[in-house]
């Protein structure tokens, strides 16, 4: 006899359910006994989700479940829950199973303690959350502390830059919607003021180069700090290559 319930939100829909301004729909399923469960499930899901987000695909039916499994399930259902992104909460009978993102360790534990705390031992627990890599994490892995190369002088890249590049478009393809700056840095050969206007311009073909490979301009804002803020001395020929960079910064 089905024992199960299921809660999931973003990558499993139910039919037709669109996604609200304040989240995707977290929808609901499995078989419960009887009207007064379901009712108080929907009740404690309501109340942590809202209203409007919650998809009722429950079954009223003959199931065999431990004791108070009802009960149980309720306090599964707490608000750190709200920290989970793409997630699925499997509940079958006394074994629970979490899955989906969120943004660090502390939380993966936190949530996993908190649902072991809400049961009594007969109950297993299989925390498959995952810690999601940050936006910042994904374009620095990207980029790798490499130089992107350009002609001495000038604002033109050099194939290898180019080649750097096409990798920096993917990984800012995989950020969605989120605005990054692209700034550029020299080292301090010659004035301040044409260093000023190079590592600008060397932004803007960077900008130019990843738009042209399907990253939205919009969403790039782009600056030049010239000399003003090295990572290496100066006084060494591979000190002034380090300054030599472009960086990329998440900004919202």
């Amino acid at each position: 006899m089905k024992k199960s319930m299921m809660f999931a939100a973003a990558w499993l829909l139910a039919a037709g359910a669109a996604a609200l301004p304040d989240g995707p729909p977290i929808v609901v399923s499995g078989t419960l006994a009887d009207e007064a469960g379901k009712a108080s499930l929907l009740a404690r899901l309501r109340e942590v989700y809202g209203a409007e987000r919650v998809v009722d695909q429950v079954a009223i039916g003959t199931v065999s479940t431990p004791a108070n499994w009802n009960g149980y399930l309720n306090k599964l259902i707490g608000p750190n829950l709200k920290l989970v992104s793409k997630g699925q909460l499997k509940v079958d009978g006394n074994a629970v199973s979490l899955r989906g993102d969120v943004q660090n360790e502390a939380q993966r534990l936190q949530i996993g303690g908190e649902m072991a705390a809400s049961l009594n031992p007969t109950y297993t627990i299989n925390n498959g959350l995952r810690v999601m890599a940050s936006e910042q994490t994904v374009l620095d892995a990207a980029l790798a502390n490499r130089i992107i190369e350009f002609e001495s002088g000038k604002a033109a890249l050099t194939d290898s830059g180019k080649g750097i590049l096409d990798q920096m478009a993917v990984a800012l393809l995989k950020l969605k919607d989120k605005k990054v700056e692209v700034i550029g840095h020299t080292d301090n050969a010659g004035s301040r003021a044409s260093n000023l206007s190079l590592s600008q311009a060397r932004a803007e073909a960077v900008k130019l180069y990843v738009a042209g490979k399907g990253v939205r301009p919009d969403l790039i804002a782009v600056s030049g700090e010239g000399p003003d803020r090295p990572v290496a001395d100066n006084r060494s020929p591979e000190g002034r290559a380090r300054n030599r960079r472009i960086e990329f910064k998440v900004v919202q």
